[in-house]
């Protein structure tokens, strides 16, 4: 008995699948706890988007007038 408790416990064949799901759920979670953070720094009126927007809009129109 003590040997099968043994190898239950040194058995790691199962634990891959479970670990991955606790990452994604951890991420999640950080996710959902931030939305608003992120959404304000990506979207908002001085966003990390609009910037990278306007600099590729800037950038493509000085290569095709000049």
């Amino acid at each position: 008995m003590r040997d099968k408790i043994v190898a239950y416990l040194r058995d790691e064949s199962g634990q891959t699948s479970t670990e991955y799901i606790l990452l994604v759920a951890v991420a999640a979670a950080i996710v959902i706890k931030f939305k608003d953070q992120i959404e304000k720094r990506l979207l908002g009126d001085d966003g990390i988007l609009g910037k990278v927007m306007s600099k590729t809009e800037e950038k493509i129109n000085n290569d095709l007038f000049d």
